[in-house]
C-alpha cells in the first residue's frame, strides 16, 4: 500500500474548493442558511410579546375606566386598536383573532367603584396560544391596582386598602386550561404539509431532469401550465391522507377539542396545499440538481417555521418580522385551522385568512411559469 501523499491530498483539496466555486448556489445557501438562523434567533424571536392587539368595550366613560385603559396602555404589555360597538363585535375580533384581548368595562363603573361594590372587569384572552398571553395576563391585576392608585386619593384613599377595589376576572378563552398541545397539534398540520410538499415536489422534478426525462417531456406539445398542473395534482392526494392522519392523531392521542367543521378544514386546506406544491415546482426549476432542491426547500421552510408563530408568539416579533410573516402562507394556514377547530369558526371567520395565502399561490404560479418557459428556450 503507498504511502499518504500531501500532494494528492492538496490536490484532491483543490478540486473540491473549485467546485464549490462552480456550485454557486450551494455556496450560497452554506452561507445564508446560518445568517438567516442568527437574524431570526437573535432580533426575532421574543418570547415575552409586548403591545398586544386589545379590545376595550366600555360601557362607562368616568376617570376610573379611562385610568384603567391608560394604565394597559403604559405597561406596554397592552395596545388598545379596538372600540367594539356591542358584545357581539368584541366576540368577532377575538374569533377571527384580530385581538388578542378584550376588557369589558361595565356600565356605571366608576359610580360602584366609589360606592365599594367591587364592580367586575372582564379580560378575555384568546389563549389558543398559551405563552402569548400569559404574561400580559398575569400583570393585568397589578396594572389595574396601579391605575386606579392614582385616582382613589383623598376620602376615597379608603378603598385602596385591604382588597381590591374592583372584582378581575381573567377568562383564557378557547384553551382555558392552557394546553400546549392545542395550540401544537393542529399547527403541526401546516409545518408537515409545508416541509413534505415543498420537498417532495421539487425533488421530483429535479429528478426528472438529472435523468434526462424532462427533455422528453419539454419536447412534446404540452403547456407550461400542463406541466405544473400535472405534477401537483397527483400530490393533492399526498397532501389530504397526510391531513387525515394528523387529525385523526390529534382527536384521540392529544384529545385536542374540535369545535368548527373538520370537512371545512379540508376543503379551504386545498389553498395551501396548492401554495406549497407550487413553490415546490419553482424550486425545481431553479435547482440543478435534487441537493440543491432540499436546500432551497429549507431555505423556503425555516423562515416559515420561525415567523409563522407556530415556535414563538406572533405579535412578540418587531413589525419587520411580522412583515416578512405575513407573506408566508404557513402564517395565515395556522390562523385558519386554529381558529375552525379551536374557535368553531365558520366560513365567513375564516375567509381573511385564506385570500393572502391564494394570493402568494397565484404570485408562485407566475413565477413558477416564467422559470419554466426559460427552460423550453
Amino acid at each position: 500500500m503507498s504511502r499518504f501523499s500531501f500532494n494528492r491530498f492538496a490536490a484532491m483539496v483543490g478540486k473540491e474548493f473549485v467546485q464549490m466555486r462552480r456550485d454557486r448556489l450551494t455556496f450560497a445557501m452554506m452561507i445564508g442558511i446560518p445568517i438567516i438562523q442568527l437574524i431570526l434567533f437573535g432580533y426575532a424571536i421574543n418570547s415575552d410579546p409586548r403591545h398586544l392587539p386589545t379590545a376595550v368595550l366600555s360601557g362607562d366613560n368616568s376617570r376610573f375606566s379611562r385610568a384603567v385603559t391608560a394604565g394597559m396602555q403604559t405597561s406596554t404589555f397592552f395596545e388598545v386598536t379596538e372600540h367594539p360597538a356591542s358584545r357581539d363585535d368584541a366576540v368577532r375580533l377575538l374569533r377571527e383573532g384580530r385581538v388578542q384581548f378584550c376588557l369589558t368595562i361595565p356600565e356605571n363603573f366608576g359610580r360602584d367603584l366609589l360606592r365599594g361594590d367591587r364592580p367586575v372587569l372582564l379580560l378575555e384572552a384568546d389563549a389558543t396560544d398559551p405563552t402569548a398571553t400569559g404574561n400580559a395576563a398575569s400583570a393585568f391585576p397589578e396594572i389595574v391596582r396601579r391605575a386606579l392608585a392614582k385616582e382613589l386619593t383623598g376620602p376615597n384613599a379608603r378603598l385602596n386598602q385591604g382588597e381590591s377595589p374592583v372584582d378581575i376576572r381573567i377568562h383564557n378563552d378557547y384553551n382555558p386550561e392552557a394546553e400546549t398541545q392545542y395550540n401544537i397539534v393542529p399547527g403541526l398540520m401546516g409545518v408537515i404539509l409545508t416541509l413534505t410538499l415543498v420537498m417532495i415536489t421539487s425533488l421530483a422534478i429535479t429528478r426528472e431532469a438529472e435523468r434526462g426525462t424532462m427533455e422528453h417531456l419539454l419536447s412534446t406539445p404540452i403547456k407550461p401550465l400542463e406541466v405544473m398542473l400535472g405534477k401537483i395534482v397527483p400530490y393533492i392526494l399526498v397532501g389530504y391522507i397526510q391531513m387525515a392522519l394528523i387529525t385523526v392523531a390529534a382527536r384521540f392521542l392529544f384529545g385536542v377539542p374540535m369545535h368548527g367543521s373538520v370537512p371545512l378544514v379540508f376543503a379551504l386546506s386545498i389553498v395551501f396545499i396548492g401554495a406549497n406544491l407550487s413553490v415546490g415546482v419553482t424550486i425545481s426549476t431553479v435547482a440543478r440538481n435534487q441537493l440543491q432542491a432540499v436546500q432551497m426547500s429549507i431555505f423556503f421552510f425555516l423562515p416559515s417555521l420561525l415567523l409563522s408563530g407556530f415556535m414563538f408568539p406572533f405579535r412578540g416579533m418587531p413589525q419587520w418580522a411580522q412583515a416578512v410573516g405575513s407573506i408566508l402562507p404557513l402564517t395565515h394556514y395556522l390562523r385558519l385551522i386554529r381558529g375552525i377547530l379551536l374557535k368553531g369558526n365558520g366560513l365567513a371567520e375564516s375567509l381573511h385568512a385564506v385570500w393572502p395565502i391564494l394570493l402568494f399561490w397565484l404570485v408562485v404560479v407566475a413565477l413558477g411559469l416564467k422559470r419554466y418557459r426559460r427552460t423550453l428556450d
